[in-house]
């Protein structure tokens, strides 16, 4: 019966985006009760999450949570949390790892959530921040444009 259901898995053809949201749900939040979005900015980018109901207190204090936790660890150069969540290394990182003194992650609370703010003013650092942002766009499949905007917050 296990190997049978291991077999199941293995062909799945959404095995890996199945897995993804698994790594992701033990953040404390789903991917149903909460939104991704990646943002480009000239400077940067962002990355937010917000609850789907703005009544959701217990998902909005887990996404300020691991959104804080996730500032602190990039701050650190700390990547491996997008490493879990995703079972490999995004775009962008090594390059972010290795300039990691040119680039700023600022913990922001939105309504119905949070996003790290993403800084930077050297132009190598920027192209991997939004390569790692574009990556993260097809991954969570968020459907943001992952064209450079004015940031409004």
């Amino acid at each position: 019966m296990i190997t049978a259901l291991l077999l199941l898995l293995a062909v799945c053809p959404l095995h890996e985006q199945h897995m993804a949201e698994a790594r992701h749900d033990t953040f404390g939040f789903s991917h149903e009760s909460s939104k991704h979005a990646f943002r480009l900015f000239d400077d940067g980018g962002a990355i937010e999450l917000r609850a789907t109901k703005e009544s959701d207190a217990a998902t909005i204090a887990a996404i300020r949570k691991h959104l804080q936790s996730i500032a602190s660890e990039f701050t650190k150069s700390d990547f491996s949390t997008p490493h879990f969540v995703h079972d490999k290394t995004p775009a962008g990182v090594a390059t972010m790892q290795r300039l990691t003194n040119a680039i700023q992650y600022r913990y922001e609370e939105l309504p119905a959530g949070a996003r790290v703010r993403i800084r930077t003013t050297d132009a190598e650092a920027l192209k991997a921040v939004q390569d790692f942002l574009r990556w993260q766009i097809a991954e969570h499949q968020t459907g943001d444009s992952g064209n450079v905007e004015r940031d409004q917050n």
